[in-house]
């Protein structure tokens, strides 16, 4: 007469069977692998992904002393001086809400009043007290992309 499955057996079972769920994960032909945590990535995410080399905007869309929010790509570019350009991530480190305008030298959060510097993306006035991160563009010519 079989004996019961005991909870260790269960367990033991089903981490096994997952293992060998996973190993036709990878693809074969040079392809990217598929995995659970990509599948579930946001779709904001793969939208800000897909823009990575494409140009944002032109070096005069981005004001001298300000800047401008790219809200599809979660991305602040500014110019805190003439020819110098710096791109930011635009999801306050407060509470991730998005910011939503440049203005007298900061960027600025809707949701809690959170105010970052142009020049570096520092905390010019919380709640926050992360600056935002940083994002790598490239300026070609009168070009800006993300990279």
């Amino acid at each position: 007469m079989p004996q019961p499955a005991t909870r260790r057996t269960v367990l033991a079972t089903g981490a096994g069977a997952l293992a060998l769920g996973c190993v036709g994960c990878g693809a074969e032909d040079g392809g990217e692998a598929t995995s659970a945590a990509s599948a579930s990535a946001s779709p904001a995410g793969e939208e800000a992904a897909a823009t990575v080399g494409k140009a944002l905007a032109r070096t005069s869309d981005i004001p001298e002393g300000g800047g401008k929010v790219f809200a599809k790509e979660k991305v602040v570019v500014t110019q805190p001086e003439k020819g110098d350009f710096q791109a930011f991530s635009a999801i306050c480190t407060h509470q991730g809400c998005l910011v939503d305008e440049v203005a007298d030298g900061t960027i600025d959060c809707p949701c809690h009043g959170s105010k970052f510097r142009v020049a570096d993306g520092s905390v010019a006035q919380g709640p926050a007290i992360r600056p935002l991160p940083q994002r790598s563009i490239t300026v070609d010519g009168n070009s800006i992309r993300l990279t």
